[in-house]
């Protein structure tokens, strides 16, 4: 098949309907189809440390859908339904697929960060009412376990554990999984089950910077035609190698190096149990592509940063077709400069969980927009819409007027776990027909090109003057000494918000931040969007796939700000510290505790406090000790 090159692809794709593609109904049918058509074709390998990527474990389609078979017989085995969720804390191992695509064949899974502190795992288990859990024994290196054990007393509706490479343990009801799996059926669900395309098969936890993660559930038809999808547009064959080195807890490594490959009998390079985490598999990446041909890998920013930093030397990687660019955008130097470097063709493409996984990439076969997200896919409907300041439609955008990004269609999910999420997940667009409300800004050209302009939430707002943060981070990413480059909003007592920018230098560079600051001054066109400072840190915060977690630089900010601000009551305070956490209700919540000098009354020293803090549009309590 030719790839597509134009939007007329797309449109040609869709004369034929969906309906008459033949998708397999739900996941676990789609693997079951290719495992019968190419049994003995390696489906996966893996390898434990980025060292020893020439010595994998092989798993065949066969092997790997007798173990999903297994999988899913041994949790209906367990009492897990069709409507039971089963919780999985795993790093990216063999197991985690078998759990994923058997967990989907028996219940509904929940695939959860490893990352996370043991409360916020608790309060995810709970809210998605977790029956089982897939996990981690306790192994050197890891502390899965620790944080496991220490919480699952907490979660009320749970009763079976079963761990990976652990030891049954009959009175404390846990299950060693590598123990028992051989008993069970390897060649089909022995429940019977009839999964209908719209069973719920998964749920994601996303989005949210307090309180506990947004649930986004998936259907088995969102997770199939999206994978379908991909496997269209990057013209899949099973001679296809991918590399997966993003977790399995997140819909990326799930969807696009994970049930993508699937579709078509591709392999799976799973580069170990910690992906591009793992010290030794970005400095070893360019061998890892010429041992196994890859021919497609999929990263964030912060990993083609990264790579730019390894030289490929004498390893072929010839083999390599495109990289794909997704989670975060990719700004347009790194972009630049890492297809000019390695001769690697980049795919940017764009997704939310809520749109199972991906919804725009650009063209394989066609004009690659740096700094577009590209085409929408086949099936599935993406605009851009006016909407008012309570969420509400009011039209559709022109070409090339920034808006909302709004999607539907097969992929789009079907809703949140918890219902209060649900009020604003959608825009009705005058006709009945509901569209997804992504949150993010964006554009589409005359020629059917998404570009994202940023998040709605991420604008700086200065003087009620909306500022893109994404102009001053592609500015500063032109300079040579900057790795990565974030602008956010610093609270001020006048303008409300003015730009700051947070920036990694690469190695070896000496610029100061007085030397950026002139650089953005020099380069940055709009004078309101110059930021007022920038500031020089060795590691920028980024969430488990790599995108950067602008949340804690706000609160870094807004600590920085109030300790100046409140420096004026040093002749009135014997102590005082200033600590700025996120809140559920507010998203960022000060609280401030002063302990008065002597002689002081402590209502002067509050009274001192809000006059001064009062100025700022940021939550905040005081506590006078």
């Amino acid at each position: 098949m030719k790839p597509v090159s134009t939007m007329k692809d797309i449109e040609a794709l869709e004369k034929v309907p969906l309906s008459e593609r033949n998708l397999p109904p739900n996941t676990y049918e789609l693997i079951k189809q290719t495992a019968a058509k190419y049994p003995d074709k390696v489906a996966i390998y893996f390898f434990l440390s980025g060292k020893d990527y020439a010595t994998p474990m092989e798993i065949t389609y066969k092997q790997l859908f007798a173990r999903i078979n297994q999988t899913a017989n041994m949790l209906n085995d367990l009492g897990i339904g069709p409507k039971d969720v089963v919780t999985l804390i795993l790093p990216n191992i063999p197991h985690n697929h078998f759990a994923i695509w058997g967990g989907e064949a028996a219940g509904i899974v929940s695939p959860i960060n490893p990352l996370l502190d043991p409360d916020a795992i608790r309060d995810i288990m709970n809210a998605s009412e977790s029956k089982a859990i897939i996990t981690l024994g306790p192994l050197p290196g890891t502390d899965i376990w620790e944080k496991v054990s220490s919480i699952i007393d907490q979660v009320p509706t749970l009763k079976t554990v079963i761990q990976v490479m652990g030891k049954s343990d009959p009175e404390k009801n846990i299950i060693g999984f590598d123990e028992v799996i051989d008993k069970y059926n390897a060649d089909k669900l022995d429940s019977g089950r009839d999964i209908k395309p719209d069973d719920l098969c998964s749920m994601f936890h996303t989005g949210g910077t307090t309180g506990t993660p947004k649930l986004a559930q998936h259907i088995h038809s969102n997770e199939v035609y999206d994978a379908w999808a991909l496997s269209i547009l990057a013209n899949l064959t099973p001679n296809h190698v991918l590399l997966c080195g993003l977790p399995l807890f997140h819909v990326n490594g799930v969807i696009v190096t994970g049930l993508g490959p699937f579709v078509t009998g591709a392999t799976i390079v799973l580069a170990t149990p910690a992906g591009y985490r793992d010290p030794d598999v970005l400095p070893n990446f360019w061998k890892i592509v010429d041992h196994y041909k890859v021919n497609f890998f999929s990263g964030v920013p912060t990993v083609y940063s990264t790579l730019l930093l390894v030289p490929v030397g004498d390893s072929d990687v010839s083999s390599l077709e495109y990289a794909i660019c997704g989670a975060a955008p990719m700004p347009v130097e790194v972009f630049r400069e890492f297809e000019k470097r390695t001769n690697i063709k980049i795919l940017e493409g764009y997704g939310l969980t809520e749109g199972t996984c991906a919804s725009a990439v650009n063209p394989a076969g066609g004009e690659r927009r740096v700094g577009s997200i590209g085409f929408r896919f086949p099936y599935q409907e993406m605009k851009i819409v006016d909407l008012d300041e309570n969420g509400k439609y009011k039209r559709d955008c022109n070409p090339d007027e920034i808006g909302v990004v709004v999607i539907r269609g097969p992929n789009a999910f079907p809703g949140y776990k918890q219902e209060e999420h649900n009020r604003t997940a959608w825009v009705d667009d005058g006709t009945g027909e509901l569209w997804v409300n992504t949150g993010d800004l964006g554009r589409m050209d005359p020629e059917g090109y998404f570009w994202l302009t940023g998040r709605s939430k991420d604008l700086i707002i200065r003087g009620g003057h909306n500022i893109d943060p994404g102009m001053i981070e592609e500015t500063l990413h032109k300079h040579p000494d900057i790795a990565l480059a974030a602008a956010i909003g610093r609270p001020d007592s006048y303008a409300g918000e003015v730009p700051v920018a947070y920036v990694t230098l690469n190695p070896g560079s000496k610029a100061t931040a007085d030397e950026l600051l002139a650089y953005a001054k020099e380069n940055i066109t709009e004078r309101a969007a110059v930021p007022k400072d920038i500031k020089i840190i060795d590691d920028m915060p980024v969430t488990a796939i790599g995108k950067i977690f602008k949340p804690d630089l706000r609160r870094l900010i807004t600590k920085d700000v109030f300790d100046q601000e409140l420096a004026a009551l040093k002749d009135q305070v014997a102590a005082l510290t200033v600590v700025v956490e996120p809140d559920k209700i507010h998203g960022t919540l000060a609280h401030i505790k002063a302990s008065p000098a002597k002689g002081v009354e402590a209502a002067k020293v509050k009274e001192e406090i809000d006059k001064i803090l009062g100025k700022f549009a940021v939550k905040y309590e005081v506590e006078i000790g």
